[in-house]
């Protein structure tokens, strides 16, 4: 089912599509493929939205840097120096968080609208970004469909094509609070992660190069424990790069009884204690932990590849599963 959600300063209109199955509703913007509400319940069958977010459009308009929920690309995470080298010339692109680029720059797919046609259980977004678009070569025929399983998981399916030689990697930017949004900090959820290592950064946070071991540092969430702040990293996920969904973290919020566990085809995952949120939220309001690539893997021929040529199909998943515990 689909809504008018409200019109941008051009006129374009965006639309709100609500998914609904096994008591979980997910609400779905055109713009920007934004997740903007997710109501799950607790273990004493009262219903929250466990995803930060706005009630009208003019939320995220006026407050773009957060990502609130939405599909960012065309590159994830951040390109040092704001500029790759592909098949021996040097793609430049506009820095957007210091000398690097972020999410895919200023005019990357979290503020564009995007095409809808409904699917089963689901909605299905579109787009072409065109050759240039924010510096990054080729014509790329883009979709992300989003859909409730029959245990009411959130499932992301992100395909894409091009005419010529580019670089994608596409996630989900949601910020999880299981308590419920607007219930304060989150920092007393429980994170358990499966991954062994984590990509160094410098100061600007792109990855050095390096693969560091979380074995006996603050980073260790191999066995569950509460997140605390101060996160913005790269995990290499010990599963690697797979053909479907492996179960890859899982995130526990007591009060509530609400689990959110992440399964993904991705061998990376940022997490984010949102230590920078702003008005109208607060810093670590919400959790956000984004499957992806890793960051800057353009300049980093040792690390998975994202170059995508013609003829061959970008394909990656992720599904977020909500259960409780008593």
């Amino acid at each position: 089912m689909s809504e008018l959600f409200g019109t941008l300063s051009d006129g374009t209109p965006v639309h709100r599509w609500t998914l609904e199955r096994a008591g979980v509703r997910v609400r779905v913007l055109t713009y920007g493929g934004i997740v903007q509400s997710a109501e799950v319940p607790d273990r004493d069958g009262r219903t929250e939205d466990v995803v930060l977010g706005f009630s009208a459009l003019e939320g995220y308009t006026a407050h773009p840097e957060p990502y609130l929920g939405a599909l960012v690309g065309r590159y994830a995470n951040r390109i040092g120096g704001a500029s790759f080298p592909l098949d021996g010339v040097t793609y430049r692109l506009e820095p957007n968080n210091g000398p690097n680029s972020l999410h895919g720059g200023d005019g990357g797919f979290d503020k564009r609208v995007w095409d809808a046609e409904p699917v089963g259980h689901g909605v299905r977004l579109s787009r072409v970004s065109p050759d240039g678009e924010e510096g990054f070569p080729g014509r790329l025929e883009v979709s992300a469909t989003y859909t409730l399983d029959e245990r009411g998981a959130l499932r992301i399916a992100y395909e894409a094509v091009t005419d010529a030689p580019t670089v994608v990697n596409l996630t989900n930017h949601s910020y999880w609070n299981l308590a419920g949004s607007g219930s304060g900090s989150a920092l007393g959820h429980e994170l358990r992660l499966d991954a062994s290592r984590l990509t160094r950064v410098d100061e600007h946070l792109v990855p050095t190069g390096e693969l560091d071991p979380v074995e006996g540092t603050r980073f260790d969430f191999r066995e569950p424990r509460k997140t605390g702040a101060g996160y913005d990293h790269n995990y290499v996920l010990d599963k690697g790069l797979t053909a479907g969904p492996v179960e890859v973290a899982e995130l526990y919020e007591p009060a509530s009884g609400r689990v959110l566990t992440v399964a993904t085809t991705e061998p990376g995952l940022q997490l984010y204690t949102a230590d920078h949120l702003g008005d109208p939220f607060a810093p670590n309001d919400g959790i956000a932990l984004e499957t992806q690539h890793f960051p800057d893997s353009p300049n980093r021929p040792d690390f998975p590849g994202t170059v995508l040529r013609p003829g061959a199909v970008y394909r990656s998943q992720t599904v977020y599963g909500f259960s409780v515990r008593p």
